[in-house]
């Protein structure tokens, strides 16, 4: 499970804006970094441009999910993951994102900004605490204990009823 990029923008009636974006292209080549980081910020401005206001969605884009959240007020995120990643997480993580960003950048700036204007440090933070959904998601963790739990329990059982 892996994520890639979270992106804030601004849906406009033309076009979408990007605000605030942090990228893990980490796991890329030296050389295929640049243009992965203007794909995946592309993409995200032409999922925020397609989605209507006050929607989410996931789409699949080669081996990638990209998951959009376009809130009414026209801010929008973009989380861009493996198949691997749960979408639930994706969306808590966008709207946590976009409430945060809401909250320290006026929304005057929002349709004239840019990611050197707009002054949100957060993303980076969210990018790599959400890189393992288990330890950010309290629900997540959560499933993976009582997952832990009943193969223990199903474990023990099985040793019972092999004694009797």
């Amino acid at each position: 499970m892996k994520l890639y990029s979270l992106s804030v923008l601004y849906k406009g009636d033309a076009k979408a804006v990007l605000l605030k974006a942090a990228h893990d292209v980490s796991s890329f080549s030296f050389f295929q970094r640049s243009s992965v980081q203007e794909f995946m910020t592309f993409t995200s401005q032409l999922i925020v441009e397609r989605s209507s206001k006050g929607t989410r969605a996931s789409v699949k884009e080669q081996d990638y999910l990209c998951h959009v959240y376009v809130r009414n007020d026209s801010l929008a995120g973009v989380v861009i993951a493996d198949n691997e990643y749960p979408s639930r997480v994706a969306f808590t993580l966008l709207e946590k994102v976009l409430d945060e960003f809401s909250k320290q950048v006026d929304r005057i700036d929002w349709p004239v900004g840019s990611p050197a204007t707009i002054n949100y440090t957060a993303l980076e933070g969210h990018l790599s605490r959400y890189q393992n959904p288990r330890e950010a998601d309290p629900m997540t963790k959560v499933q993976a204990e009582l997952d832990e739990t009943k193969i223990i329990l199903a474990r023990k059982q099985n040793s019972c009823c092999a004694i009797m």
